[in-house]
């Protein structure tokens, strides 16, 4: 019998390509997801790429009713993946208590009917907006976390720090944090791929929504920043290499062989890019016009960031292996089938 896991958040961006790779691996998957930022047709595509359909259920997880009532219909889940939260930087430093409240709750609820349930394994989505601006680059597992740059990056860090305590105190639960660089691209099939709802918080659908004529110009925010361009850097990966950075994690939780109840680890490239080589590139490799405008700096944001990925490539044996431009010519691929462009 395969093994179930709970994907929270599946029908979301990294969730639903995370969903593709476990049906590939074998794995039964289970979705709980509210549909606030994501569509239910997700499970549609989801099983035309597996030819499995997940398990589906609906509503939010701080509704602790209902968060109790799930794990008393799924008495098989052996671990899950905890993706839902809400993620937009700049709208956390506008609505700091509704990203408390809903971050928060919402693992807290999940951690107590793990006890409860007797379910020993988690895998967090966690990101490297916990290290702040780090003063040293590139950023190690053993770089310090810093005051975090807005409420939605001080939630992360915050529920790292109860995945650890609870963990550290309930013999025979594990937790596993992935702190994420900047995940874009979508998947190969051009089914799956980023597609917030209203207007987006992160760079590439920005992109892609302007290349597509949704919008009449990219927003760069800032080009005063000490890089070489002025605009900042991060390290960007593809969303299917951090798919399966999910698997191999799970993997180490359900074969008993992860060193600590609580471990941590950089998934990136080892590579930083500026905002500028980024659109650069993406209109290269596809052959489009993009108009963009220099404005501001957005609250929130760091300046530079990339990762070490040493101790997540040896330990956890795994490695990003798509180029930039590949990743960004499947985002470009996946924002045409969607607006239908031909």
């Amino acid at each position: 019998m395969s093994k179930q896991i709970l994907v929270t958040g599946g029908t979301g961006y990294i969730g639903s390509h995370t969903v593709v790779e476990l049906q590939n691996e074998g794995f039964e998957v289970v979705i709980i997801d509210d549909l606030s930022n994501s569509g239910i047709e997700v499970l549609d595509a989801i099983e035309k790429i597996t030819g499995k359909r997940p398990g589906f259920e609906q509503f939010n997880l701080t509704d602790r009713e209902k968060t109790d009532a799930f794990f008393e219909k799924y008495k098989n889940v052996e671990a899950i993946i905890h993706f839902a939260a809400y993620k937009a930087v700049g709208e956390s430093v506008q609505k700091p208590l509704e990203y408390y409240r809903n971050n928060l709750v919402s693992l807290m609820n999940l951690l107590e009917n793990m006890k409860k349930h007797q379910v020993p394994n988690m895998v967090f989505s966690s990101s490297c907006t916990v290290y702040g601006q780090p003063d040293k680059l590139p950023v190690t597992e053993s770089t310090p976390r810093k005051p975090a740059e807005s409420p939605y990056g001080n939630t992360k860090a915050i529920s790292e720090d109860i995945m650890r305590d609870f963990s550290a105190v309930n013999e025979g639960v594990n937790c596993i944090a992935l702190r994420y660089f900047n995940p874009i691209g979508a998947h190969p099939s051009a089914l799956i791929g980023e597609l917030p709802v209203g207007v987006p918080n992160n760079l590439v659908p920005f992109i892609t929504q302007t290349a597509a004529g949704l919008r009449d110009e990219l927003k760069i925010f800032g080009e005063d920043y000490d890089t070489e361009d002025g605009t900042a850097i991060r390290d960007y990966i593809n969303v299917v290499d951090l798919a399966k950075a999910h698997v191999v994690a799970i993997n180490r939780l359900l074969e008993d062989n992860n060193k600590a109840s609580y471990e941590f680890f950089n998934v990136g490239t080892g590579n930083g890019y500026s905002v500028m080589q980024l659109v650069k590139s993406f209109i290269k490799v596809n052959g489009v016009d993009l108009p963009y405008q220099i404005v501001d700096r957005r609250a929130g944001d760091i300046e530079k960031i990339w990762a070490d990925t040493t101790y997540a490539n040896e330990e956890l044996g795994w490695k990003a292996e798509k180029t930039l431009d590949e990743t960004l010519k499947s985002a470009w691929e996946w924002e045409k089938k969607v607006r239908n462009i031909k």
